[in-house]
């Protein structure tokens, strides 16, 4: 192969040839051959870039036979045009790739070789006068570089030239053809012209001769349909102007549902653009807004009046009854203040058109919140001007002489603050107070529970009434304006809807088409509950309000009812359950304020009366000498009336449901009718206190019968207290708890709501009194505290007494007062209950016990002087036949015992008691006497004597004959007889 030259090579050789043109071209300068666009001319211009001569050729010379030619044969012609050879190859190699890279990036050879020359040259700035650029352009300092500098400037300029000629060659086809276009271009745009200009001359001949008449008959056609809507302009302003006379005159003469019809038809206007353009009605929409504005304030006023102030004479009425103390009489004649169905019809039919208006401007919940509000405001006006007047009234009346109140004030009261006042009352003067806020709250919540069933009735029960048509389309563009203004975000105090409401509230209200109207079901359930929902929370807050005031009332004088009589109490108490009961039945919600201010009034009252008689029985007992006493006829009629029987237990549910009966008959009669006052609550608490006072006295009545009849067979009753058949002996302490579990069961029966307090109070007050008598008379702290030098089996009797009375009414206690708990409570209250029975079971066999106790110690004190006694009983000169002193003294204290106990004690517990004294005799006496030395016979008769003595007295002792033997209390110490003496002295 031949020898290809490497890149270098011919990258060299191509500048070098490069070179070597730009300096021997001769007179052929390079843009004159560039330039021409032939370039198949180039090809002579390049014989000068060749470096050497072309080769000499030899002289033919005889030639070999093509058989013996070789390439040996060509080796020298190849070597001496080899060098020739690659500088061609390079040139057109070079040639056809700078043509194609051209053809392909345009300007980026340009670009190239820009680059090869300084930036410096290139600034926009450029200038050699400057020095600064002078001294970087040329930087020589001798003539040599001078020189070399000018060579380089002279090699950047050819190079750029050279480079932008090439740019233009290979632009030169596209800017010819581009001239060729602009000129073909040019003649088109003359035909162009030539062509309109006829075309317009055509034109004015056919407007002259066609369209002239035609567009005149147009423009007085068009002139004809502006006049006509001018007129209809002017006849619209005539109407808009007339109907804003009518709509002044209207409003100002309170004509609200004519008023709200002129505006129905301008609001029309307003949401349709006939009115767009005319300046004179740009107020409009103010003008009607201020009118709306104008109509709500009047049926809210309207409202208002016809609501509550029409009904401010009333409360007037009370007053001037109340301080005549007429209003507040117990006799119940006082003035009905329901409304009878005619009053009804009226008050319906007045509220009827302005709650239509109120609907149609979907103003209606607005105006029942601001009814809430002045309602309430109202209520309370109305009790506290009720306070103020009736004050000095009740203030100056003669103050109850029972009351465990102090007061300290003159008689008019001058000089006191209200509360002062209000608690310097008697409870009769503060129920009277009550009665009178009774009867005006009552009245006003009456005329608020009409108001809210004349709403109901107009949003839900206009069936077949004349203007349920009305409501209907009242109500349904109610709703379609409140949700249009809830759309709006409820911006500006006017309505504002568009033209399809207006026209559905105008066929839904106009004549004969009263069976499209939509039924409430259709209508709009967001707003219908809205409305109903401000109806019932401005009752609602009525009550509130007045159970608010009652509160205070009650809370000023917190700290006295407490300290009040029971009776006084439950009039109060009854008063504020009825007030309770009527307000909850109009208002429809429970009135949780006050209760938990009654309940806690009513603790507060049940914890006084306990700790008052926790102090009481603490002292009681503290000051008790245990000594009995006779019992009153009033305790035995206690007992007689509480605690007679199982049946008469049950039967005090009967009659407990008889007073609540008594108590109630007001409220039911409010349920029934709500025209009472609270003069039914003063009647119930009376008439629960006549129950109770009536049966006490029938129990004090029959008490006394039975009291006579028994004297009459020569028994004292009023010794004993006499409870199931069975006579109790007592002491002061014993009486004085019965007092106080007979009150606690009148509270229990009479506040029905506590009954859990109060069971838990009974429990903890027996509790406390088994146990301080325990340390009084079992522990002898009786001794300490109530000067006793000693504690006798006497004082044991009594207190077992008492402590078995107590415990035999517990079951009877239990379930009298069981009756009133609620069951879910019942098991607990059971279990302590049986406790405390327990405790008091277990008391009372400890007294037994230390009975027993006493007789035992003193049986060892007589044994230890026996010895003493035996000793004197060898004496040859005794002849005395009694018993010895030890028997003799042991049978005394017995007998002494025995007499103490059985006037005292039951019989069966008597025979409990002596059954052990006479096993302790036994084993004792019989085990001393077997120990003794008898050595002598008038010992031994002394002995003998002794023991039958001894056992003379046991078989006089109460027994119970549990041996079944045919000897009473026979025992151990029979035996020692009848081993020591034989079965003849036994």
């Amino acid at each position: 192969m031949d020898p290809q030259p490497s890149p270098s090579g011919r990258s060299s050789t191509v500048a070098r040839a490069s070179s070597f043109s730009v300096a021997d071209s001769g007179g052929q300068t390079l843009t004159s051959v560039l330039n021409n666009p032939h370039a198949g001319k180039l090809d002579a211009s390049w014989g000068g870039w060749w470096s050497i001569a072309p080769p000499e050729f030899l002289p033919l010379t005889p030639t070999k036979a093509t058989s013996d030619l070789s390439r040996s044969d060509f080796q020298s012609y190849l070597t001496s045009i080899s060098d020739s050879y690659n500088r061609f190859e390079d040139i057109r190699n070079h040639t056809s790739k700078e043509q194609t890279f051209d053809v392909d990036n345009i300007g980026e050879a340009l670009a190239a070789c820009l680059r090869e020359v300084p930036a410096l040259y290139f600034k926009e700035d450029f200038a050699l006068e400057d020095g600064g650029t002078f001294r970087a352009a040329c930087p020589f300092n001798d003539i040599s570089e001078n020189i070399m500098l000018q060579e380089k400037l002279s090699q950047y300029l050819d190079i750029v030239e050279l480079h932008l000629v090439k740019e233009i060659s290979l632009r030169s086809n596209s800017f010819f053809e581009a001239q060729g276009q602009l000129e073909d271009l040019n003649v088109k745009i003359v035909e162009g012209c030539n062509r309109i200009r006829d075309l317009k001359e055509t034109i004015r001949l056919v407007d002259t001769d066609l369209v002239d008449s035609a567009r005149q008959i147009q423009e007085l056609n068009a002139t004809r349909t502006n006049l006509l809507a001018l007129q209809h302009k002017l006849k619209l302003i005539l109407s808009v102007n007339q109907a804003l006379t009518a709509l002044k005159l209207l409003v100002s003469s309170a004509e609200c549902a004519g008023a709200l019809d002129i505006i129905d038809d301008l609001q029309h206007l307003l949401d349709g653009d006939e009115l767009t353009g005319l300046h004179c009605f740009r107020h409009l929409r103010d003008h009607v807004g201020s009118s709306i504005d104008s109509i709500n304030s009047i049926l809210s006023v309207e409202f208002m009046r016809a609501s509550i102030h029409d009904a401010g004479d009333k409360d007037a009425v009370i007053l001037l009854k109340a301080k005549a103390r007429a209003s507040v009489s117990l006799n119940g004649e006082d003035a009905s203040v329901k409304l009878d169905e005619e009053e009804t019809t009226n008050f319906r039919d007045c509220l009827l058109p302005l709650i239509i208006g109120l609907l149609r401007t979907a103003k209606l919940p607005f105006v029942l919140r601001n009814y809430r509000d002045t309602l309430t405001a109202d209520m309370k006006t109305a009790i506290k001007t009720a306070v103020a007047e009736l004050l000095p009234v009740l203030v100056g009346q003669p103050q109850e002489s029972d009351m465990g109140t102090e007061r300290t004030m003159d008689a008019d009261g001058g000089g006191l603050s209200l509360a002062s006042k209000l608690r310097s009352l008697s409870s009769g003067s503060f129920v009277q107070l009550l009665a009178a806020i009774f009867k005006i709250v009552q009245a006003h919540l009456i005329r608020a529970a009409e108001v809210k069933k004349a709403i109901e009735w107009v949003m839900c029960n206009l069936d077949g009434h004349y203007a349920a048509d009305s409501v209907a389309s009242a109500n349904a563009l109610g709703a379609m304006v409140a949700e249009s203004s809830q759309e709006s975000n409820g911006q500006g105090s006017s309505i504002s809807l568009n033209a399809s409401l207006r026209s559905t509230y105008k066929s839904l209200s106009s004549p004969g088409k009263g069976s499209d109207a939509p039924s409430p079901s259709n209508l709009s359930k967001n707003f219908r509950a809205d409305v109903l929902r401000e109806n019932a929370e401005a009752v609602f807050a009525a009550c509130d309000a007045a159970h608010g005031r009652w509160a205070k009332l009650l809370g000023v004088r917190a700290l006295l009812h407490p300290k009040l009589r029971l009776q006084d109490f439950l009039s109060i108490y009854n008063i504020t359950q009825e007030f309770i009961t009527l307000t909850e039945k109009i208002g429809g919600r429970l009135g949780y304020s006050i209760r938990g201010t009654l309940q806690s009034q009513a603790k507060s009252f049940v914890d006084f009366q306990h700790e008052s008689r926790m102090t009481k029985i603490r002292a009681v007992l503290d000051q008790e000498t245990w000594v009995e006493v006779d019992v009153p006829d009033e305790f035995q009629a206690i007992v007689s009336l509480l605690f007679d029987s199982v049946s008469k237990a049950e039967s005090h549910s009967n009659e407990g449901s008889q007073v609540s009966e008594i108590g109630s008959h007001g409220s039911v009669e409010q349920n029934e009718q709500i025209d009472s006052s609270g003069t039914a609550a003063v009647n119930a608490a009376q008439g629960k206190a006549e129950v109770t006072e009536r049966k006490k006295l029938d129990a004090v009545t029959s008490s006394q019968s039975n009291s006579s009849n028994t004297k009459e067979r020569g028994k004292n009753a009023t010794q004993t207290l006499e409870y199931g058949g069975v006579s109790y002996h007592m002491v002061n302490c014993g009486l004085i708890l019965l007092k106080m579990l007979s009150e606690y069961i009148d509270m229990n029966h009479l506040l029905p709501a506590l009954s859990l307090e109060i069971v838990h109070r009974v429990v903890e007050i027996l509790k406390f009194f088994n146990t301080r008598t325990c340390q009084l008379v079992l522990g002898a702290g009786a001794m300490q505290v109530s000067g006793l030098k000693s504690i006798t089996s006497k004082h044991l009797a009594l207190a077992s007494q008492v402590i078995s009375f107590t415990y035999a009414i517990i079951p009877e206690l239990k379930q009298t007062l069981f009756l009133k708990v609620p069951e879910p409570r019942k098991s607990l209250l059971l279990s302590e209950f049986d406790r405390v029975a327990q405790d008091y079971m277990v008391h009372r066999d400890e007294i037994h016990t230390k009975l027993v106790q006493i007789m035992r110690e003193r049986l060892l004190v007589h044994l230890r002087g026996l010895p003493q006694i035996v000793e004197s009983w060898n004496r040859p000169e005794d002849a005395d036949l009694q018993p010895s002193q030890f028997a003799k003294s042991l049978t005394k204290e017995v007998g002494f015992l025995q007499r103490v106990l059985s006037r005292t004690l039951h019989e069966v517990d008597v025979q409990a008691i002596f059954r052990q004294v006479v096993v302790e005799f036994h084993s004792q006496i019989s085990e001393a006497f077997s120990r003794l030395e008898i050595s002598t016979p008038q010992a031994k008769d002394r002995l003998h004597r002794d023991v039958t003595h001894i056992l003379g007295c046991i078989r006089s002792l109460p027994c119970d004959n549990s041996n079944n033997s045919v000897t009473p209390n026979w025992g151990q110490l029979d035996e020692f007889l009848a081993q020591s003496f034989g079965t003849e002295s036994g």
